[in-house]
């Protein structure tokens, strides 16, 4: 038997319950046919880059699956009839990845750059005058250097 990683996107009317009723409901078909579904993940309600079927919302979840290609057939079938089922997308995979998704790790505290910009150091006080400009070493302007200004009549 092969290994799968199986990928669908859910209408944003659904609830989660129901959600978990269609991964419960694929994962008696592959079952049915051979298979069998190891992790399962419900990466919850995300916004869509572009709408697909009036739809700018969707449930996602992942399955990993390891059965026969007939099982995932009979899958794909299914989930094309159902009309709560926006896409889906199975990839034939080597191994199957320990512990969580990408999706579901969560990137810890301490390594997410600071907010409140203290990680750029101190900010300077300008007062009422505002920030100064720092020209550098050019000479100050004269007023032959400034480009000419056509009447406009």
């Amino acid at each position: 038997m092969a290994l799968y990683e199986h990928v669908f996107l859910a209408r944003q009317d659904v609830s989660a319950q129901q959600v978990d009723g269609l991964v419960e409901q694929y994962k008696g078909v592959i079952e049915a046919n051979g298979g069998k579904v190891g992790r399962v993940e419900n990466w919850g309600l995300k916004s869509l880059t572009y709408r697909i079927k009036k739809n700018r919302k969707a449930h996602y979840a992942l399955m990993d699956i390891d059965a026969p290609a007939a099982a995932i057939h009979e899958m794909e079938r299914q989930m094309r009839i159902n009309e709560d089922v926006l896409r889906y997308m199975t990839i034939a995979v080597e191994a199957h990845e320990e512990g969580p998704s990408a999706m579901m790790q969560k990137r810890d505290r301490d390594d997410r750059p600071r907010r409140d910009g203290d990680d750029r150091g101190p900010r300077r006080d300008f007062g009422d005058r505002g920030p100064r400009r720092d020209f550098g070493d050019r000479p100050p302007r004269r007023d032959g250097d400034r480009p000419a200004r056509e009447d406009r009549a």
